[in-house]
């Protein structure tokens, strides 16, 4: 058991749009042989999307709307990884997936150094305690001054660097990295367009013939980069990798494979396997001998053909074999967990067996939610919840054929379960038109065409001006609660929690000071049943 678990590496990928996040991705599933050919979202002339981008409206906008698990093995390793999606309007999809990772690769794009998005991803995962690990790409175009990136990393998100591999170049014009761990140059050769894995050539630094292969400016500088790391820099150590106090730091280019490989081996050596998790009644140690696990997300219609519901549980202990009976701890019914399966985006194999730190999709027939535990042992409890934050942008919506109501509610109902869209509804008032609540704007976007092409439902959409939403927790009944009512709504969402919509800050600034009595809530409260 702790042989399986030590060999475990989960971990997500983090970014602001547009850095490489996917790219990346599909570049490491190049090296480990899960794939012969990498096909990317710039390929506009061949008809190729990312390996990790399942759902049709991401091969067509070329980004990522919803997390992708891929796994593989590697020297011995297996491979879990988590991509994200880099783009702020699915950052909550991105939250509820890093819940399931044992530590982050941070992706920084080397021309624009650390930006809006990398900051507030990189402040859940310290929240959440996950070790950091940071790869700055795009080192094939014009890129900051490696030391002026390390001190930007350093003043913007407060945490130290140190340098596991670095630069050899400058301005674009990158020939390789330096190896600090080996102490030796590896050289890279760029040919197809990254599709497929390039030729390098390493060696020590002392080697003449690396200095007449990078010219005498370029050798001496490295050379005098090495000095200063080595006198001035950052020393590596673990505990403070995953106390979050230093994050190690990789150069190289996903879209040329420029320093992928090298990436691969030393994250997967250094990086943490599964560790204890902590639950209601304590820990849960990997290597224990009872199953444990949590749903942290749910997707439906990855089959059309089937338009089959997966629910994808993160193992935290024990093993998993094929038929293995669990406990549902929110139902308190046992649950057959029979046709696992583990994915290449929405490729799918049938699993007979799993430990803990593998992600693993089960059929789900409408029992299963966002945040749910499962257990074999005797023991009741539930891993630390999923948080559920609130809406900023809202729109009333209703099924433009009244006679597709049916489908109208179910794919609303099933996309709400996802976690993809919240939905409210005013107490007592019937369900023809219904206000959709999501972080983001494009998100409706995705919500028009899912529901069209998953549920066969044209849609109406009215935006609403509210843009902000708090859970109450009170004992006034809402009419009781002083506010300016021409600037706020009170709603039950899909939980029949009360909810308050505000159409500015300063009404809810008001409310708040109004009502000492009356809780607004900006992370969801526990469900009741």
């Amino acid at each position: 058991m702790l042989t399986e678990v030590t060999r475990r590496k989960t971990f997500a990928i983090i970014s602001h749009p547009d850095a490489g996040k996917t790219t990346l991705t599909e570049k490491l599933l190049l090296y480990g042989g899960a794939i012969r050919l990498a096909g990317t979202v710039k390929g506009r002339k061949v008809n190729k999307y990312a390996t990790s981008d399942w759902m049709e409206i991401e091969k067509q906008r070329g980004i990522s709307v919803t997390s992708s698990v891929l796994n593989f093995d590697y020297n011995g390793y297996r491979i879990n990884i988590l991509d994200t999606p880099g783009h702020q309007d699915f950052s909550e999809d991105t939250y509820r997936t890093l819940t399931a990772a044992d530590s982050a690769v941070m992706l920084i794009d080397g021309a624009k150094g650390v930006e809006e998005q990398t900051k507030k991803l990189f402040h859940v995962c310290r929240m959440r305690k996950i070790p950091i690990f940071t790869f700055v790409n795009k080192l094939d175009r014009y890129c900051k001054n490696p030391f002026d990136l390390m001190d930007e990393i350093e003043k913007t998100l407060g945490i130290r660097s140190c340098p596991v591999n670095w630069p050899i170049g400058e301005d674009g014009a990158y020939k390789g990295v330096y190896n600090r761990k080996l102490a030796q140059i590896e050289l890279f050769e760029s040919e197809g367009h990254g599709q497929k894995i390039i030729t390098s050539h390493a060696g020590s630094v002392q080697d003449e013939r690396f200095k007449s292969l990078l010219g005498e400016h370029i050798y001496n500088k490295l050379c005098e980069d090495i000095e200063l790391l080595d006198m001035a820099g950052e020393e590596f150590d673990m505990q403070k990798v995953l106390s979050g106090e230093l994050t190690p730091l990789f150069f190289g280019s996903a879209m040329t494979n420029f320093g992928v490989q090298p990436f691969l081996e030393e994250f997967i050596s250094i990086a943490p396997s599964p560790g204890t998790r902590k639950h209601t009644d304590g820990f849960t140690a990997p290597e224990d001998s009872d199953f444990s696990g949590f749903v942290f997300k749910i997707q439906a219609n990855m089959d059309l053909a089937h338009r089959d519901r997966i629910a994808f549980i993160r193992i935290c202990s024990g093993k998993y074999e094929k038929g293995i009976e669990v406990h549902h701890t929110r139902t308190k019914k046992s649950v057959r967990l029979s046709q696992s399966q583990q994915f290449m985006a929405q490729e799918r194999v049938f699993i007979e067996e799993a430990y803990a730190g593998d992600i693993i999709g089960v059929f789900d027939p409408g029992i299963f939610h966002i945040g749910d535990t499962l257990y074999g042992g005797k023991k009741s409890f539930n891993f630390e919840g999923i948080p559920m934050f609130p809406a900023e942008h809202f729109a009333y919506v209703s099924a433009k054929d009244a006679s597709k109501r049916k489908q109208f509610l179910k794919g609303i109902q099933q996309i709400a379960e996802e976690g993809a869209i919240q939905v409210f509804k005013q107490p007592n008032i019937g369900v023809e038109t219904l206000m959709i609540g999501v972080a983001g704007v494009l998100q409706f976007e995705v919500l028009e065409y899912r529901l069209k092409n998953e549920y066969h439902v044209d849609i109406t959409m009215q935006v609403s001006p509210y843009v902000l939403a708090r859970w109450l927790v009170t004992k006034k009944s809402p009419e009781e609660i002083s506010v300016y009512s021409g600037s706020i709504s009170v709603v039950e969402d899909q939980y029949q929690r009360p909810v308050m919509l505000f159409k500015d800050p300063w009404t809810l600034n008001k409310a708040v000071e109004s009502n000492k009595d009356v809780a607004f809530l900006d992370i969801a409260p526990p469900v009741v049943k």
